[in-house]
């Protein structure tokens, strides 16, 4: 999918990796927020759509090779998960600009767990509910609930974003509002082994201290956050964090192509 510009400045491309990912509507606003900080970059963005069940069976080498950026975005259900965590380690490994929304938040501190601290079987407890280390699961006060509804965390909440990270320069504040819908959560008792292995947890909840975004500072562009930023970007006023991730994506780009031309030459 190629959303054309008229005598754009800069080029870029951008692979989706969800589960629907060919479906248009079931992510229209991560592509509309991708458009709207195309605009706010005057640049040609290529966005690839990638089934997250192709990278299982095919592997992401083949698949997303040759990206300059890779999102994960949010999303419900099993089927495809393990696409999403090798895609994620892809750009993690590969120093590609990541951007990760809710599931693909949670995915990407599963990927952390296994591959960078070496917690074997972690996974979510929404999918997997005997693993040995729940790095996401339902908070203490949300076991007993049985209407599905009465778990969920929903609507705007506010966080507070850690000084000097990616996320708060990015809005240019320390305090956010965001949008939410899920159940699950970062768990708590895992924070000191993330951050003592380097991921920054960049922002929290302003009351439960609840983990919203987490970075990796020695990457390019590594942010993944709890909320939906998409709801909230607008065509003359992309939303920050998207702006930030296509920049990104945008500096790898033109990296690249300088690195082809000196070869040429």
């Amino acid at each position: 999918m190629l959303h054309r510009m008229r005598n754009p400045k800069h080029e870029a491309s951008i692979a989706v990796v969800g589960k629907y990912a060919e479906h248009f509507d079931a992510y229209k606003s991560i592509y509309e927020s991708l458009d709207h900080a195309g605009i706010h970059h005057d640049t040609q963005l290529r966005i690839g759509k990638i089934r997250s069940e192709e990278i299982e069976r095919e592997g992401p080498e083949r698949l997303l090779s040759g990206y300059d950026g890779i999102l994960v975005p949010g999303g419900f259900g099993e089927r495809g998960i393990e696409g999403k965590i090798d895609a994620i380690r892809f750009a993690r490994e590969r120093k590609i600009p990541f951007f990760g929304i809710c599931l693909g938040m949670q995915c990407a501190v599963i990927e952390f767990a296994r591959h960078v601290i070496g917690l074997d079987g972690a996974h979510s407890t929404e999918f997997e509910k005997n693993t040995p280390h729940p790095i996401i699961c339902l908070l203490d006060a949300q076991r007993n609930v049985i209407d599905m509804g009465g778990t969920m965390r929903l609507g705007s909440q506010v966080a507070e974003l850690t000084a000097g990270s990616r996320a708060a320069q990015c809005y240019e504040r320390n305090t956010i509002s965001e949008r939410h819908r899920h159940r699950y959560e970062f768990n708590a008792t895992y924070r000191q082994p993330f951050t003592a292995h380097g991921m920054r947890i960049a922002g929290t909840s302003d009351q439960d201290k609840l983990v919203e975004i987490v970075e990796l500072p020695g990457h390019p562009w590594y942010v993944a956050v709890q909320f939906h930023p998409e709801f909230k970007s607008k065509p003359t006023s992309a939303h920050p964090l998207f702006a930030g991730f296509v920049g990104a994506a945008i500096e790898r780009h033109s990296s690249r192509a300088e690195r082809i031309q000196e070869v040429i030459e």
